[in-house]
């Protein structure tokens, strides 16, 4: 069965001090439309986080959560800049003998100063970074299919239900077409008979009737519609039982059913035919609806 656009999923993973996290969320697009967060440090991997959600996702507006912590004394390191300190030691020391006041300056009030400390992030291994964190977006990529996979074939089930209805309503549209034609017959005959006095009826040419109605049958006849429904209603029920990306698919096909429908419902010179045809184009307005949502 097809998938949902809509789904979340989370990663998470540790190797031995390293923690990943990501989290997965998607809302339907007629495109990838992908957004990363991740750490600065992480800049490397995006082409290939992207890559990876587009191969796998398909479709869709993403968002993509990826946090990373290491235990193993942090993920970042203080470095002392000891030239400087030692300035401003010294200068401490001078203005101290030039006021004549007592030398009191701490080493806390040192540490304070700009630039004597300075933190800066730890150097990762960027290709086990890599490989841990694929591992980590892989799970979350599952999580969100697993759940994409069950919106789906809800989705599928319901959209069926309505090809259901539509292929019922054409089966009524076609059983009762040939009535039509029989109907005008009968009112064209009636309408003679009532214009025309009996004198004038036994003088009236019946070829002419027979044309009428020949040519009222060409202009209201909807066989080829009927018959290119069944086409492709049998052709919505195999795209929607197969696999993988079907929403495009679908959109395309729903275009071609409303256009036979509405060419039904402009030929057919008919009031039951034309109340079937707004049951029809009910039903493909819902069917367009739900098919937005898929991949």
């Amino acid at each position: 069965m097809a998938y949902s656009m809509t789904g979340f999923g989370r990663g998470e993973k540790v190797f031995d001090t390293r923690k990943y996290s990501v989290e997965l969320k998607s809302v339907n697009s007629r495109f990838c439309d992908i957004n990363i967060r991740l750490p600065r440090f992480f800049n490397f991997a995006e082409v290939d986080v992207r890559r990876v959600i587009t191969e796998k996702l398909v479709r869709g507006k993403i968002d993509c959560y990826i946090n990373y912590s290491d235990t193993d004394g942090g993920d970042q390191t203080v470095t002392v800049n000891a030239a400087l300190a030692k300035a401003y030691s010294d200068a401490a020391k001078e203005l101290a003998a030039a006021s004549g006041r007592e030398d009191d300056f701490k080493v806390s009030e040192l540490a304070g100063f700009q630039d004597v400390l300075s933190v800066e992030q730890r150097t990762i291994d960027e290709s086990r970074a890599l490989v841990e964190l694929m591992e980590t977006l892989n799970a979350a990529i599952d999580g969100m299919l697993a759940m994409r996979k069950r919106e789906g074939d809800a989705l599928c089930a319901n959209i069926l239900s309505k090809v259901d209805n539509l292929e019922r309503i054409r089966n009524e549209i076609a059983e009762h077409a040939p009535s039509v034609i029989v109907s005008y017959r009968e009112k064209l005959t009636a309408r003679i008979d009532e214009i025309l006095t009996s004198d004038q009826r036994a003088f009236y040419d019946d070829n002419r009737l027979a044309a009428e109605v020949a040519i009222f049958a060409d202009k209201c006849a909807i066989d080829e519609e009927l018959t290119r429904l069944v086409s492709h209603i049998a052709q919505a029920r195999k795209i929607l039982s197969g696999n993988g990306a079907v929403g495009k698919q679908m959109d395309f096909l729903i275009q071609e059913i409303n256009r036979e429908v509405n060419t039904t419902g402009s030929k057919a010179n008919d009031i039951e035919i034309t109340n079937n045809v707004l049951l029809c184009k009910n039903i493909i307005e819902e069917m367009r609806e739900q098919v937005q949502n898929l991949v």
